[in-house]
């Protein structure tokens, strides 16, 4: 869900999801910042992810798929309809829903490059027409959060920029993550990308937490869980201030 913009200020004392002002979370100020054209680090994430997914997903029938913290990011959910009968966008924000509610019935222009990119060379990809009105007749909006996420429920799923992004605690990071990919049912895959050593970001006017982590916090945190593929760091450049980078996980839930 979470990167933007301006030099993070420095926090002293831990801030945990419960204490971050995700209500005035300013949706449309976060979508022009960050999805309002197609950057070479979501270029990067999509190939992999893409790419994962057209190897990977399910192939008998069309699954139950999850996107944890949607946003304003209507991409991860993109990467799944493929493989997807009902697409879950769960997200906490009242304003976000909002946001997500409006845009899935006029969706912006940008996302029609995102798919381009998407669909490019993959065939899963390719032979769906008019991707941005198939997506609006699958996707459920639905209020959520990430730490009561009901186990077992999905056929695949994807978390971009959320697990890190709501708490300055390791702790929660942790469990934030598990809890995703808890939520889906055994083999079933998952994306999941992440702001590397991130130290906070601006939504407008609010200042939002984060939990610095590097590739090695999230193996560690994915290892018991699940069957791990793939974790890649993407150079990313010039979002905000106060980020090495993004990483991009891939694999199945055991």
């Amino acid at each position: 869900m979470t990167r933007s913009v301006t030099l993070p200020v420095v926090v002293k004392h831990a801030v945990t999801n419960e204490d971050a002002p995700w209500d005035r979370f300013d949706s449309a100020d976060y979508y022009l910042h960050n999805y309002a054209r197609l950057r070479d680090d979501d270029r990067d994430i999509i190939d992999r992810v893409a790419t994962f997914f057209a190897a990977h997903g399910p192939r008998k029938r069309l699954g139950r798929a999850i996107d944890v913290g949607s946003g304003t990011n209507l991409y991860p959910a993109l990467t799944m309809l493929p493989f997807s009968a009902h697409v879950t966008l769960f997200e906490r924000a009242f304003t976000n829903r909002s946001w997500l509610t409006t845009s899935l019935e006029k969706p912006q222009d940008s996302w029609r490059d995102f798919w381009a990119r998407i669909a490019t060379g993959r065939e899963a990809y390719a032979g769906m027409r008019e991707p941005l009105d198939v997506l609006a007749g699958r996707a459920e909006v639905t209020a959520g959060n990430v730490f009561k996420l009901t186990p077992g429920q999905y056929d695949l799923g994807t978390m971009f920029f959320v697990a890190e992004s709501i708490t300055t605690r390791k702790d929660e990071f942790e469990r934030a993550t598990q809890q995703f990919v808890g939520s889906l049912r055994p083999w079933g895959p998952f994306a999941a990308a992440f702001m590397c050593e991130s130290k906070g970001y601006w939504v407008g006017d609010d200042f939002f937490p984060a939990c610095s982590i590097t590739e090695k916090d999230i193996r560690e945190c994915l290892a018991p869980v699940a069957r791990i593929h793939e974790i890649e760091e993407v150079e990313s450049h010039g979002l905000r201030e106060g980020y090495s980078g993004m990483i991009v996980a891939t694999g199945w839930k055991r």
